[in-house]
């Protein structure tokens, strides 16, 4: 049988915008898809702040967003685990081109890696690259950057909206687009992606989100026709219609994720389609809830099933196994990876609470 691994980043560098930095680096968990339990293989301290990671299966490889307060440019690095020694190998890292390294992504081929800077500080300061290309060596490791473009402009929210912030770069399922969720601007973006990594210098489609609203993170459907957008400033969550001939976006649905009558203040963060495309689960922080929602596939429709509590303090990130069989939830301020069985697409009391110092990413590798 397939050995299954739980990859977890975790802050451990202080930044004013974090409550605390109580990590370590990268963890490596041995997850039962049995039980949930998962047992801790190996830790690297070896890189500063992955608050977001990659992983490439086919290569055991994981690469690593360096999110650190104060510097020019992120770093992107590259791992990949040896099953014998039961060790992280580090491969090699690039820079990011862009402050705050916020999200990376795999294209459909898995020979290039996509990065995301969210940007601090005055725009056009340094490369201030938004979107950012490289490929991947035959061994996994990362080469220089093909391609790269800025955003420019700003949002209506002088707080958090004095500039572009993208958060998130998905490829289509097909190959053929790049799109970009934008938090200061309010909008997705795609751009033509090419099959050596090249990108339009302009974005082919745009579409718009609510004033305010901020777009943080976004998920294809497995059909691939339908994607949802989760939405950080105002606590709401999309369906959108995907035409792959143009790569532009037809608004469906729009839902809160959050309870009738909450008044606590709340920014989500993370969305994942469950693997059979019917389920939908976002991620609350300040509710420290997940919202789960059913997702009709023939209309394109969410609706609300319920909330379950994300058994810790401000849930960053989201992670389903690959048999869809649970949901694994990045708890940043409690120092917990809590572990939910799915049922019927809702979500059981967590079945496990793993100690993990400031979680901010969890992913799955199948060996």
């Amino acid at each position: 049988m397939p050995e299954l691994l739980m990859i977890v980043g975790s802050l451990n560098r202080d930044a004013p915008y974090f409550r605390a930095a109580h990590g370590l680096g990268l963890s490596v968990f041995r997850f039962d898809p049995a039980t949930g339990q998962a047992d801790l293989v190996c830790e690297d301290r070896s890189v500063d702040n992955p608050t977001f990671l990659s992983v490439a299966s086919g290569s055991r490889c994981i690469y690593a967003t360096s999110e650190v307060y104060g510097w020019h440019e992120g770093l992107i690095s590259a791992y990949r685990y040896d099953a014998e020694a039961r060790r992280l190998i580090y491969l090699n890292k690039q820079p990011s081109l862009g402050s705050v390294a916020a999200h990376s992504s795999l294209d459909a081929e898995a020979r290039h890696l996509l990065v995301a800077n969210y940007g601090m500080g005055p725009e056009e300061e340094g490369p201030d690259r938004a979107i950012v290309v490289y490929p991947l060596d035959p061994d996994g490791a990362l080469a220089p950057p093909v391609a790269s473009l800025r955003h420019g402009g700003r949002g209506p929210r002088a707080d958090r909206q004095e500039r572009a912030h993208p958060h998130c770069v998905l490829a289509s399922p097909d190959g053929r687009f790049a799109i970009v969720a934008d938090l200061g601007l309010d909008a997705l973006f795609t751009y033509r992606y090419g099959p050596a990594g090249t990108l339009s210098t302009a974005p082919v489609a745009k579409t718009p989100m609510p004033p305010g609203s901020g777009p943080r993170h976004f998920a294809f459907h497995p059909n691939g026709r339908l994607a949802v957008v989760i939405r950080e400033l105002d606590s709401s969550i999309s369906s959108l219609r995907f035409e792959p001939d143009t790569g532009s976006f037809t608004p469906v649905s729009t839902v809160s994720t959050l309870p009738d009558g909450t008044t606590a203040e709340n920014y989500c963060s993370d969305v994942q389609i469950h693997r059979g495309g019917e389920f939908v689960y976002g991620a609350n922080r300040g509710h420290d809830s997940i919202a789960v929602f059913s997702l009709d596939e023939p209309s394109g429709r969410l609706a609300p099933i319920g909330h379950r509590s994300c058994g810790g303090t401000t849930p960053r990130n989201l992670a389903i196994d690959p048999e869809g069989r649970y949901l694994v939830v990045a708890n940043q301020d409690s120092d917990t990876v809590s572990v939910f069985a799915i049922e019927d697409g809702r979500l059981a009391h967590p079945v496990h609470q793993i100690p993990v110092g400031s979680p901010m990413c969890v992913k799955f590798l199948v060996l």
